[in-house]
């Protein structure tokens, strides 16, 4: 069982990733997470001594949950097809935000930090190039006869769709975003695959 203090700073932590998925990341401050969460900003400063430090803790604590949400309910699964198939669903709920308001903080954050060298930059972009990394993988495994370029093609199409869904369906509010990503996903990975 978690500490007070450990409770507490998950709750931090929840609350901060919330607002970045709707605010960005830099528009996040000490104050905004201690009223979010109903504390004093003191008690925030207790946990993270800085902005920079809770950014930094925010964009890994992404990361993880990301991690959680995505990659572990498929992890199991027969790599390939069967995972595929698991993973574009787990990750286009990710986009939907279920569990937050604002969508996916990490591509807040990607849009954010594109081009802003440092350390938040490349602790953001080293998790996203494992996780083209990853959905390569199960490329391979469904398609071993591509080459590298046909394989990264496939992976970039796939992160094209996820994108794409998440403009679709949040910045249009088009109702059949969910049902135009499942149609572009099989085409990218067709049921004879």
């Amino acid at each position: 069982m978690a500490s007070k203090g450990e409770a507490t700073r998950a709750r931090l932590i929840d609350e901060a990733m919330r607002l970045v998925a709707v605010r960005g990341l830099a528009a996040v401050s000490l104050a905004d997470v201690a009223t979010a969460a109903g504390v004093s900003k003191s008690a925030v400063l207790k946990h993270f001594q800085s902005k920079e430090a809770l950014h930094a803790e925010l964009v890994d604590a992404m990361i993880e949950r990301f991690t959680q949400q995505v990659w572990r309910p498929a992890e199991g699964l027969t790599p390939g097809r069967e995972r595929l198939d698991r993973l574009v669903e787990l990750e286009l709920d990710w986009v939907d935000g279920q569990d937050r308001p604002g969508g996916c903080p990490l591509m807040a954050a990607a849009a954010e930090l594109d081009d802003q060298p440092g350390p938040l930059r490349d602790v953001l972009k080293s998790s996203q190039l494992r996780w083209a990394r990853a959905i390569r993988r199960e490329f391979w495994t469904l398609y071993p006869e591509l080459d590298d370029a046909a394989l990264d093609a496939k992976v970039f199409q796939y992160k094209g769709m996820v994108l794409s869904y998440s403009h679709s369906k949040r910045l249009l509010d088009d109702a059949t975003a969910r049902a135009h990503a499942r149609a572009a996903y099989r085409a990218l990975v067709p049921a004879a695959g």
